[in-house]
């Protein structure tokens, strides 16, 4: 449920003090059995003996059940065994792609359920740029009830990163769903639409089936929260699910207290209310995401759970009582989770369901035991969706060894020497080095590298590196050179690529020292009209074939798109911002206009017409209308312009200042 920090809010304090008696009621009343201290568990297969019924028939509890859990089992609300779409559904669509590193990129999907765009992060295998035609398995990785909309804690409180960068699965982190459970909502989920299931199962799976590569093998993993959720979807998509995973997970969410419990805690994260999940607390919604009553959707599926004690572990600080540790959120949550993981493992092993239950002697609800278990589970995942878990040997060569050599902070090789245009790759772990005979050899590595994937790596238009990173001259930032253009990079702005005229231009003004600075956006190519334009911390430069690199800024930069840019009757800017001596004033031209400003009137678009035809009549700003100081409307008879000193109405196309 809630994952604690360092600095637990009273509130979440009181949860895990409430989860304490709350245990102890389900052990006296007979629905759970307290795991023996200190087990430890991989069990053997179960014999056809041991095997239940099929669903037609009551579900069979396991020994520790009795009383009202029995009921429950043989009374149970099904759940619904769904499948995932093959073809992208109506409305679905990718909104934008940002490269975080070489290997990990994040997506911004449009999800017509969610009605708005859901980050989701994917970590690439190391194979990815060498083997450009190969799919992989794909591993659901979710986070805890405290999900931030940044990132996934996966990849805030891990070093996961460094383990799946040799492995060939892609990994899937969904960004957000704080108090989610991953499910479909049936009520407003303050102020979101939450309907997390149709997204992750209906509106996902084919948009990255389609274009990243994902095969038909898949598995899901989840953490706390995420480990309830885990359970759930696996049960409910059984077809497409060969492997599922909870590290102190919550697995039993209906018997006695549990429903109250998961309500306190979504209270304390974000202040959610459990009934606008599930309806009534332990009502038939409940009990149908309830992952101990439908462990028999699990057969045939590589399951692995795991939870701590809550006593004192290895990455935990002793607090002076025995066995307790500072940590006391983690533990009482830790406690709990170790329970209703008992039951679903009782439950499912009843179920004939082959169950891998790591319950570690000591250990709180915490990071470190997630990473842990993540790494435990890898074999079990390997194996379910037939990845060899082996790490090819893999050695650099000739010029690219020796930049290894001379740069340890590459790390070690995750791929041998393989081919790209016009020249030959390595990757590492932290960063690529590219070598040809005109080039030589040269690593591209942290957020360079990003940009330079995200701009096609050596089939782009940047072609190979020229120069490793070097430190700019003001000792801001840092630059790689390429082929083609190069890509900058500072802590206030990212980084970004700069090639052809625009580069020219802008070294020509001085690069990073000059008046622009350094870039803030990446080229962007105009679909509407030919030309591109791109962003820096001094303004914005437009270019086309017609007009060239032309520098926009400050109040005319406004102006000029609230107006439509370029795709506006202004089109595109043939000159850099010009002053003016009236007033302190200042203009730019357009295609189709310009913009004036003073400080005394802002800024405003006068289009070529017969109003800009009547004012250059009287001298424009320097004559006795002065600057313009409203936008130019279009009325019932023709269009009206207001001036400091006038006005300017066109009536049949004849202009008439007054």
């Amino acid at each position: 449920m809630a994952t604690p920090s360092a600095h637990a809010s009273p509130r979440t304090r009181w949860a895990s003090l409430l989860a304490a008696p709350l245990v102890l009621g389900m052990v006296g009343s007979g629905l759970i059995v307290p795991p023996a201290a200190g087990a430890q568990e991989t069990p053997a297969q179960n014999s056809p003996a041991q095997t239940s019924p099929t669903t037609s028939g009551p579900a069979q509890t396991g020994p520790g059940e009795a009383g009202p859990a029995r009921a429950a089992a043989e009374n149970r609300v099904d759940s619904p065994s769904l499948s995932v779409p093959t073809t992208i559904p109506s409305g679905v669509r990718l909104d934008r792609v940002e490269w975080k590193t070489a290997n990990r990129v994040a997506l911004w999907v449009q999800s017509p359920a969610m009605e708005q765009a859901i980050q989701v992060q994917l970590m690439l295998p190391a194979r990815w740029n060498a083997e450009p035609e190969r799919t992989y398995p794909s591993l659901l990785l979710l986070d805890g009830l405290r999900a931030r909309n940044d990132a996934s804690g996966w990849t805030l409180e891990t070093k996961i990163s460094q383990f799946f960068d040799a492995k060939n699965a892609i990994i899937v982190l969904p960004v957000g769903g704080e108090s989610s459970f991953y499910t479909d909502w049936v009520a407003d989920a303050n102020g979101s639409a939450y309907q997390w299931e149709t997204f992750l199962m209906e509106e996902l799976p084919p948009l990255l089936a389609r274009d990243w590569r994902v095969n038909d093998r898949h598995g899901v993993a989840g953490l706390s929260m995420g480990g309830t959720a885990a359970m759930m979807l696996s049960q409910r998509y059984p077809d497409y699910f060969q492997f599922a995973a909870s590290y102190s997970g919550f697995l039993d969410t209906t018997s006695f207290g549990m429903p109250e419990a998961i309500k306190v805690a979504m209270q304390d994260a974000g202040g959610y209310q459990a009934e606008s999940m599930w309806g009534p607390l332990g009502s038939a919604r409940w009990q149908e995401q309830d992952p101990k009553l439908h462990t028999d959707r699990l057969r045939g599926q590589s399951v692995y759970v795991s939870a701590g004690s809550g006593n004192t572990g290895p990455w935990d600080q002793p607090s002076g009582l025995p066995d307790i540790p500072t940590n006391f959120p983690g533990y009482g949550l830790e406690l709990l989770s170790r329970m209703t993981t008992q039951t679903f493992v009782n439950k499912a092993r009843a179920d004939g369901v082959e169950v891998t239950a790591n319950f570690r002697p000591s250990g709180t609800h915490t990071w470190p035991y997630w990473q842990f278990e993540m790494m435990q589970a890898w074999p079990q995942f390997a194996g379910a969706v037939g990845i060899e878990n082996v790490e090819p040997p893999c050695a650099a060569q000739g010029e690219i060894a020796r930049v290894a050599e001379r740069q340890p902070g590459l790390g070690p090789c995750l791929t041998g020497e393989y081919d790209v245009r016009g020249g030959k790759a390595t990757d590492f772990r932290f960063g690529r080095v590219f070598w040809s005979q005109q080039t030589g050899a040269h690593s591209v590595l942290g957020a360079i590298g990003a940009a330079y994937q995200a701009e096609g790596g050596p089939d782009g238009p940047l072609g190979l590196p020229t120069s490793g990173e070097t430190t700019t001259p003001d000792g801001r930032g840092r630059f790689t050179q390429f082929q083609n253009g190069v890509i900058y990079w500072s802590p206030a702005t990212g980084a970004h690529a700069i090639r052809g005229a625009v580069r020219s231009m802008w070294q020509e003004r001085g690069a990073e020292r000059g008046d622009l600075g350094y870039p803030t956006t990446d080229e962007i190519t105009n679909p509407n009209k030919p030309g591109v334009v791109q962003g820096f911390q001094g303004g914005t430069v437009y270019w086309s074939s017609a007009t060239g690199p032309r520098v926009v800024k400050g109040a005319i930069l406004t102006t000029y798109r609230e107006a439509g840019a370029e795709n506006s009757e202004l089109g595109y800017p043939v000159t850099d911002e010009i002053s003016l001596s009236t007033r302190g004033g200042a203009f730019s031209r357009f295609q189709g206009g310009a913009i004036y400003w003073s400080a005394r009137t802002g800024a405003h678009a006068v289009p070529r017409g017969p109003v800009f035809d009547a004012w250059g009549t009287v001298d424009y700003e320097r004559g006795r209308l002065g600057y313009p100081t409203s936008a130019l409307r279009t009325t019932r008879d023709g269009q009206v312009m207001e001036f400091e000193g006038g006005r300017i109405t066109v009536t049949g196309g004849r202009a008439e200042i007054s």
